[in-house]
């Protein structure tokens, strides 16, 4: 018997103040659909190849380069901008720098390095559990040092600080599971709740959960999806595993302490019982 859809998913309200969205006079009433669709209107990110936020990239990269000198390969997009995941208020851009194999500094060397490089440099950084953040040319920037781990393959070695310890990644799966998942609007939607609720929930951790949680299920309305992720959130999210897709000895549940985990739940439970989404997202 399938499951009942979370009661949020059909409710209308009056949205007539909501920021963003333009109403006629009458039009007191708004589908949640049109609702959530006009959030992501707002929050649309300039993913394309012209996109001034691209110029970030030229800008810090001859910093990078010059940290990095014989054992710098590359610095690329990453992360949500690459995954089109990205929200104008999140973080603008996620971009990787890649370091040969061959470098002899470990991993944790490698990110502490990055991290005395730019502040004496001015550049004002904060780490972050695996990239280092900086503001750049007004924009909010996660730089990702990572090794590769044999020359000519993507798969990477990074640094998890919160753990002390190292990953190994590949940006390209990344990417491409995500895309291939289907569900940027819901996750772009749940990214901007993560936000606003001042939630600790990793993105990629996030991007996964939202495709495990709408697996299976029969194509929807975006309000009836992002409806069932907070259901999910809310009784299975806690214990559920989530593995890397490109390194199964990457568990990427364990990102998150028990604690963390439950406040998650807890937003959920109380997005489900919300009577309109202007309580949920704005």
């Amino acid at each position: 018997m399938p499951r009942r859809v979370p009661r949020i998913a059909h409710l209308f309200y009056d949205a007539r103040d909501e920021p963003g969205i333009r109403f006629a006079p009458r039009a007191r009433l708004l589908n949640p659909d049109a609702y959530l669709f006009g959030i992501l209107l707002r929050e649309s990110v300039d993913t394309g190849p012209q996109s001034p936020v691209r110029g970030v990239q030229l800008l810090i990269q001859p910093v990078i380069s010059q940290w990095a000198t014989t054992q710098f390969i590359g610095i690329y997009p990453s992360g949500s901008f690459a995954k089109g995941t990205a929200n104008r208020s999140g973080t603008d851009i996620d971009l990787f720098i890649s370091l040969r194999h061959d470098t002899r500094q470990t991993l944790g060397e490698i990110y502490e390095s990055l991290f005395k490089w730019l502040a004496d440099r001015g550049y004002a950084p904060t780490r972050q559990n695996v990239s280092i953040h900086i503001k750049l040319a007004g924009y909010s920037v996660d730089l990702v040092p990572a090794k590769q781990q044999a020359s000519l393959v993507g798969d990477h070695s990074l640094y998890r600080r919160k753990a002390g310890t190292w990953a190994k990644t590949n940006v390209g799966t990344h990417i491409l599971h995500v895309l291939g998942g289907g569900r940027i609007n819901e996750t772009r939607i749940l990214k901007l709740w993560r936000n606003q609720k001042r939630l600790e929930f990793p993105s990629f951790y996030l991007e996964m959960t939202v495709i495990s949680a709408l697996r299976g299920h029969a194509p929807a309305a975006l309000s009836t999806n992002v409806a069932r992720v907070f259901a999910y959130l809310r009784d299975n999210f806690p214990d559920a595993r989530v593995v890397d897709p490109a390194s199964s000895g990457n568990i990427i549940s364990e990102d998150l302490t028990a604690a963390e985990k439950a406040s998650i739940k807890a937003a959920a439970t109380r997005a489900l019982a919300a009577q309109n989404w202007n309580q949920i997202v704005v």
